[in-house]
């Protein structure tokens, strides 16, 4: 039996409510995808960096959030996650706010941007237009891992 990879992109998206349930929700459709599409040698690291970016999104803004997961030519996985607050942080911000500062060790949360930074290929973010009565539209932050796509830290 031949295996051919796929022509085309393919993409799976995902509207999430603000519910603490919803982080839960986009790893197990990741997971699924992922499993779907032959991709096992991704699973760890697009559901936990998928997972620290929608935690994000519930704990910093106080609406849905979108996920979409895609498949790209030559094995690559990207991830994008939209939430309605315009904030852009490092390192998804800016030329030269690259950086996120480790957390202390006994801080209960900091460390989810710092994993991107880390385990992605590459990752950005941008504020999103203009929405009603002049706020923006939110923002979209992406990531995407390809031949490294797995997590040294969760190796068996």
């Amino acid at each position: 039996m031949v295996t051919v990879a796929p022509s085309h992109p393919w993409a799976y998206a995902l509207r999430l409510p603000r519910d603490p349930r919803a982080v839960r929700v986009a790893r197990m459709t990741v997971r699924a995808a992922l499993d779907g599409h032959g991709r096992q040698d991704a699973v760890e690291v697009v559901e936990l960096l998928t997972s620290e970016l929608v935690t994000n999104a519930y704990l910093h803004t106080e609406g849905p959030a979108s996920l979409r997961l895609t498949g790209l030519s030559g094995g690559r996985l990207r991830v994008g996650v939209w939430d309605s607050d315009p904030y852009v942080p490092a390192p998804f911000g800016e030329a030269g706010d690259d950086s996120v500062p480790l957390a202390p060790v006994d801080a209960g949360s900091g460390r989810g941007l710092r994993l991107v930074q880390e385990y992605a290929d590459s990752w950005g973010g941008w504020a999103l237009g203009d929405g009603a009565l002049g706020r923006g539209a939110g923002k979209l932050l992406w990531f995407e891992v390809g031949g490294r796509a797995t997590l040294p830290l969760l190796r068996k």
